[in-house]
């Protein structure tokens, strides 16, 4: 049996609630960030000058700061959500670009372009709400600073 499998297993089989929302929201973390890294902020890393020459400028502080937050974003706080870690932070600014994303620079395209912008802000706007969970850093880390 492998590690997969038996993780499932043993997610699945579990009774306590804890540990299920712990696995779940770890789940969401992980697969969430991950997407978001691998779709939309990996590829503006690798073609820094390909993202800075088509990215849009929704706020007006220029082309250069939308690209650097974007791949802030996208990237760097993915990472930090996908470890745990400032969770709640780091999602936020996630949903800063998700939500420009699905607000002002898709707002008048079709449901079928809105989707996309609009499934990461659900993902990341319940990470803020609930937070990082049982296991990640943020949890760790709250635990040696309350012993």
């Amino acid at each position: 049996m492998n590690a997969l499998t038996l993780f499932i297993k043993k997610s699945i089989a579990t009774t306590d609630s804890n540990t299920r929302s712990g696995l779940g929201l770890l789940f969401l973390r992980f697969f969430g960030s991950f997407a978001l890294i691998r779709t939309h902020g990996w590829p503006k890393l690798m073609d820094l000058e390909g993202t800075m020459a088509h990215i849009p400028d929704p706020t007006g502080f220029g082309p250069t700061f939308s690209a650097y937050y974007a791949i802030f974003a996208n990237v760097f706080c993915a990472l930090l959500v996908m470890l745990g870690l400032f969770t709640r932070w780091a999602s936020f600014a996630v949903i800063s670009i998700t939500l420009s994303g699905l607000f002002i620079v898709h707002a008048a395209d079709p449901a079928k372009v809105q989707d996309t912008p609009l499934i990461y802000s659900i993902v990341f706007i319940a990470l803020i709400i609930l937070g990082s969970g049982k296991y990640s850093l943020d949890a760790i880390i709250e635990k040696k600073i309350n012993q």
